[in-house]
């Protein structure tokens, strides 16, 4: 195993209090006990882990040490560090994304800055609850089971579709429980194991991990992909790229849906981040389905609104839409209805919110930007016209053993290794800029601390190996 790879399943280890060493073999430990280590796998040697992690070798000395005293790991020496263990067939692999698994720590003396997500609900999700009990408590000979959505949200996102220049029938919406289950969902639908999908490098780590989850196989192309070559798949950001903010050029656009075309390929647009254009900029051309309907977009209130509400949907030609619907139905029936009536209702009202939360969200940019090239001049800190996150090139060292570092420090952030399926990007790190004043403040306080005492490795960390079949 990889330094990086385990660097990554470790997630937020050293962010509680203790003696380093012992907090390291304790989440090892876990990870051991869970299946996710398995019996018999190789763990990294000291110095590279050390490296990657960005502690003393000693650290990774005492807590191998440990383990070894507790039965769990066996180190021989010239044989290295393995997991002990009968060698009983492994439990699947889960995800080792540190997007995800960093969702999955508890609450910590630390400044998130690695989800880029809102963090607190807007008031109008309340009112949009106290507005729907009525219909709620009139609800008569309804089961609550629609795998396809509620017919209410469907129209009114079809509605809003055709607002932007892409008629849509209501028969063409998909209502999923966000959009990470949306990508799922057509992951399932469209690939097989050994099919090969066209990523952007870099993307969207969620797309990266619903594709692994099928065992496809990823194939890299630039910032909106340019032309389409042959594949099963294509997975584009368009507007406001996840990680970089880049905006796709009209003609772009045109080439690449006519190059789809020509290659036979199905296009995904996730517009998940599309609503968020900062004001007083340019607004960005038209979607990809307006120029071919059988593109398939993807959108959610996840980013425009809050996290917590999980409501996200697919627009697509019906056929396909059929088929997502019979897998969802097998996976959980259909969703939550009471968050699906609300959403339809802040649909019908975004405007007023949206407007408030780009604005928000260009000052906590600004903000950022400003406090990075001040304390951190040596950076180039490229800025953007909207979305969610910074996407920083590293002066000299590589992201993941920084990461590392300014979780020290106190700040979560996400190396650019697992955002480009080609394995490169080793010397990026994404940013996210949705927090409050006062958080960004401190987090570039630590990340300014993190950096005058980064130690590179002598390599760089090697970035994480492609999606294996």
């Amino acid at each position: 195993m990889e330094p990086i790879e385990l660097a990554d399943r470790l997630g937020r280890w050293s962010a509680d209090r203790g003696p380093l060493y012992l907090l390291l073999a304790g989440r090892l430990r876990t990870l051991i006990d869970d299946g996710e280590l398995r019996s018999g796998l190789l763990l990294p040697p000291d110095r590279r882990l050390a490296k990657a992690l960005a502690v003393g070798r000693s650290t990774v000395v005492a807590a191998y040490d440990l383990l070894s005293v507790e039965g769990r790991v066996v180190r021989r020496q010239g044989s290295g560090t393995r997991v002990a263990g009968p060698g009983a067939l492994p439990a699947r692999e889960t995800t080792h994304s540190p997007a995800f698994l960093q969702l999955l720590e508890p609450d910590a003396d630390v400044i998130a800055l690695a989800c880029a997500a809102p963090a607190t609900p807007p008031p109008e999700v309340a009112q949009a609850y106290r507005h729907i009990l009525p219909e709620l408590a009139a609800a008569d000979g309804d089961i609550g089971y629609r795998p396809t959505g509620h017919p209410l949200l469907r129209t009114t996102i079809a509605d809003r579709y055709s607002a932007r220049g892409v008629p849509t029938d209501p028969e063409q919406i998909l209502v999923t429980g966000g959009g990470q289950q949306a990508l799922s969902l057509l992951a399932r639908a469209l690939l097989r194991p050994g099919d090969r999908v066209l990523v952007e490098a870099p993307t969207y780590p969620g797309a990266l991990e619903a594709f692994r989850e099928v065992a496809a196989i990823p194939r890299t192309g630039p910032v909106g992909l340019g032309a389409v070559t042959p594949a099963t798949l294509a997975y584009v950001v368009a507007t406001y790229q996840n990680p970089t903010g880049a905006v796709l050029p009209a003609l772009a656009r045109r080439t690449l849906i006519e190059s789809a075309r020509t290659a036979g390929v199905p296009l995904i647009d996730d517009e998940v981040l599309t609503e968020l254009g900062f004001p007083g900029t340019d607004p960005p051309p038209p979607p990809l389905a307006a120029l071919d309907e059988s593109v398939i977009s993807i959108g959610s209130l996840s980013k425009i609104v809050w996290g917590g509400l999980r409501v996200g949907w697919v627009r697509a030609p019906i056929p396909v839409i059929a088929r997502l619907a019979r897998l969802r139905a097998v996976h959980d029936l259909g969703g939550n209805i009471p968050a699906q009536l609300a959403a339809a209702w802040l649909l019908r009202n975004l405007d007023p919110l949206r407007e408030r939360i780009v604005q928000q969200r260009k000052e906590s940019h600004d903000l950022l930007v400003a406090e990075l090239t001040e304390r951190l001049p040596e950076w180039e800190v490229p800025t953007v016209s909207g979305g969610q996150t910074l996407w920083i090139r590293l002066p000299h060292g590589d992201g993941t053993s920084f990461a590392q570092r300014a979780l020290r420090h106190g700040v979560a952030i996400l190396p650019g290794a697992g955002l480009d399926a080609s394995g490169g990007s080793i010397d990026y790190i994404r940013i996210s800029f949705v927090a409050d004043p006062g958080s960004l403040r401190e987090a570039v306080r630590r990340l300014a601390e993190a950096w005058r005492s980064y130690d590179p490795p002598d390599q760089p960390a090697p970035a994480a190996p492609p999606l294996a079949v």
